[in-house]
């Protein structure tokens, strides 16, 4: 018999798990298993078919090994050990392997048939399970003197996985969903459901990118933990996509770069999964020892990731960006829609006619695209500078991290200039955050899912971003490192959730905090993992399993709060009715805006009307617009007191009298109320929790309208 009839005999020992319509395990890399080159195998593929009792082998290598030899078969399954046996080459009559002799091996490509007694050694559940976490590994030594010769190692999989492009599409439809039904619900005019359901939404990529970037780790990852975080690698850009491959490998060979042929060639060379530390030293060993050394191609990290999704190793750089840049492309043509949408309808008469703010709002769309894919373009830049594709690759990777980040830190430094300015004007960050209609929408992405008085929160969260990014990138090559560092950030980052408790309500705090919690857990799965303990086999195994079923649990939770609130927020004639005013009493903000700018068109009606002003002063308006913290007064209290001077002036062209006194008086008094309204009124002494010091009356001056304003067109603040 062939030596191809005896490696499909220690195959067919296998034992284990796995899913899918055709019942088969196959194998698509001999690995070593040791550090002795003598035996090494440039492509290896084996399928076995217990329909039809046949073992498909294709298999091509070299061997240095001669004399009579022994095999020692091991299975092992989960890390546990299921079967060990000896095998003799000479007692099953193999031609060829006894003795074994030096030499190349000749390319094999046939088919063996399989014997009953065979197949049924092997448990049933080994077809079903999925991602099947099994090897077989065979240890070759020397009859005559018992010395160890090499080992050799073969991964086992019945083609059933976890890993479905159903999983990323539902996320992803669901967490546009959410995007689409806060963008509906703010237009509406329902603030509050469209804040909780944008907070929501946004703390949901951001768990489902930590999927993504636990699976771009560079540790050997059990099967099942690969597949489930493979799932999520559309929230960094890992998308297959045909054209885009064909783009990027034209677009790295016209800039002086070398594509891989990694994913072609696929069917011809063995790839390999990263699995034990020491394949480093024997990659090193294999490529000092000649020409004439055949070594497999190793994979680890963000290359498993870009792998598994059928890119190219070279492209998965150009091939996120490319995603990232089609997300913005598709989020402005949305915003070009709308517009046209809105001229139209305003034309027929059938529209609103609010003067909308497009190019405020474009660019307020823009820099949250930014954010969302941050940590994206964080990870894939910076690990370009490590693996150099091309020249143009890597100056493109340069621009885009050094423009999204001087985006981000001067929306975040903008955003903490106006909350220090209100704190010191009006003693509360929100006044100025809230009250400026071109501060909430072009910057609000930044603190509106926080309390007012967090509003700095973004800047630890962005610090979080890029020092998770630049460990997951740059120490591909030091797992142990990069898991250590990880556990830590988790660490850091859930104790600084849980002291300050940045969000604006309570559940918004349970939401990202058990989150955080999550990430922690993973960060400490992901430190088993890496081998640091040397726990048994089985028990990484084992913790894979737990890995998968927890975080598909939390997943699902997530999904279906977020679906929820959605269909509730659409559905619904009041969706603000389902949640709790927020804590900084924001929404008071908000309507003193629109209630400032309806005072003053009436104010401005009425002086026209008797001749005494020329009405609204545009200029001053967008003045004011582009420098909220100059020009900017309460608006009650600028309306109050521009009434209050008009009907001074008109009461003092009358003689004095009693009456005339009376009014004066009345003028300074309300003058003096509206004073210490202003001055006493801070984040902790909100209209709705009064500062008990004020006097009686002048808390019911502060929260009441006052004469000038009762009647049509004026609205109480409380």
């Amino acid at each position: 018999m062939r030596p191809s009839s005896f490696l499909a005999y220690l195959f067919t020992w296998l034992a284990l798990p796995i899913v899918l319509a055709e019942n088969y395990i196959e194998s698509k890399a001999l690995n070593l298993c040791s550090n002795s080159l003598e035996f090494t195998a440039t492509y290896f593929n084996v399928k076995f078919t217990p329909g039809n009792r046949t073992i498909a082998l294709s298999f091509n290598g070299k061997s240095s090994i001669s004399g009579k030899v022994i095999a020692e078969l091991i299975i092992t399954v989960y890390g546990y050990e299921a079967m060990r046996k000896v095998l003799n080459p000479c007692d099953m009559d193999l031609e060829g392997l006894c003795p074994v002799r030096p030499g190349d091996l000749p390319v094999m490509n046939t088919n063996i048939k399989v014997p009953d007694s065979v197949i049924s050694q092997i448990p049933g559940i080994a077809y079903t399970v999925p991602d099947l976490d099994a090897s077989v590994r065979v240890y070759i030594n020397s009859s005559d003197t018992g010395r160890d010769i090499t080992c050799i190692e073969a991964e086992l999989s019945n083609g059933k996985t976890i890993y479905q492009p159903g999983v990323g599409w539902t996320t992803a439809v669901i967490s546009g969903l959410g995007l689409t039904a806060s963008a509906a619900t703010s237009a509406l005019g329902h603030s509050k459901a469209a804040t909780h359901i944008a907070a929501n939404v946004l703390s949901l990529f951001g768990f489902m990118q930590s999927q993504a970037m636990f699976g771009m780790s560079s540790v050997h990852l059990p099967p099942i933990v690969q597949a489930w975080t493979q799932n999520f690698q559309w929230s960094m850009g890992i998308v297959h996509v045909d054209f885009l491959e064909t783009l990027c490998t034209w677009y790295q060979r016209s800039t002086g770069g070398h594509p891989s042929t990694v994913v072609s060639d696929h069917a011809k060379k063995s790839i390999q999964i990263l699995k034990k530390r020491f394949h480093d030293d024997l990659l090193k060993r294999a490529e000092g020892g000649g020409k004439d050394i055949h070594k497999s191609i190793v994979i680890r990290g963000i290359q498993r990731v870009g792998y598994r999704a059928g890119i190219e190793l070279t492209n998965i750089f150009l091939t996120g960006l490319l995603f990232f840049i089609t997300f913005a492309i598709v989020a402005m043509i949305c915003i070009a829609v709308s517009k046209a949408g809105y001229k139209l309808l305003k034309k027929s008469g059938k529209g609103k006619n609010n003067e909308v703010q497009w190019t405020l709002m474009t660019k307020g769309i823009l820099f949250r695209v930014v954010l969302v894919g941050f940590p994206q373009i964080c990870i894939l830049c910076l690990w370009e500078f490590t693996h150099r594709d091309s020249p143009a690759e890597v100056l493109l990777a340069a621009v885009m991290l050094l423009t999204s980040t001087f985006a981000i830190g001067f929306a975040t430094q903008r955003v903490a200039s106006l909350a220090k300015q209100s704190v010191k004007l009006y003693r509360n960050p929100a006044y100025i955050l809230y009250t400026d209609p071109t501060c909430l929408n072009k910057w609000g992405f930044l603190y509106v899912q926080y309390q007012a008085k967090a509003y700095y929160f973004i800047i630890p969260a962005l610090a979080y971003i890029l020092v998770k990014a630049m460990f997951i990138s740059l120490s591909q090559s030091a797992p142990i490192v990069q898991t250590i560092a990880l556990l830590i950030i988790e660490a850091s980052m859930l104790v600084t959730v849980c002291v300050l408790k940045p969000w604006m309500n309570r559940k918004t705090d349970i939401y990202n905090i058990t989150i955080a919690a999550i990430n922690l857990v993973n960060g400490i799965f992901l430190l088993i993992f890496s081998k640091v303990f040397s726990q048994p086999g089985i028990l990484t195994g084992v913790m894979g399993v737990v890995f998968f079923a927890y975080n598909a649990v939390f997943s699902l939770v997530l999904l279906i709060v977020v679906l929820i609130a959605s269909v509730y927020a659409v559905l619904s004639k009041n969706p603000d009715t389902r949640y709790q005013p927020m804590r900084d009493d924001r929404d008071s903000f908000i309507r003193s805006q629109s209630q400032h700018q309806l005072n003053t068109e009436l104010d401005a009606l009425g002086a026209t009307a008797r001749g005494e002003g020329k009405g609204l002063d545009h200029d001053d308006s967008s003045q004011s617009l582009n420098d909220p913290v100059s020009t900017y007064h309460h608006p009650q209290e600028s309306s109050d007191k521009e009434t209050l001077q008009e009907s001074h002036s008109s009461v003092q062209l009358l003689p004095r009298s009693n009456s005339a006194n009376q009014a004066s008086r009345s003028y300074d008094d309300v003058l003096t109320r509206q004073s210490a309204c202003t001055i006493e009124r801070s984040y902790s002494n909100s209209p709705a929790n009064t500062d008990p010091v004020l006097p009686l009356h002048t808390r019911r001056a502060c929260n009441s309208p006052h004469p000038w304003q009762r009647g049509a067109g004026y609205v109480n603040r409380i």
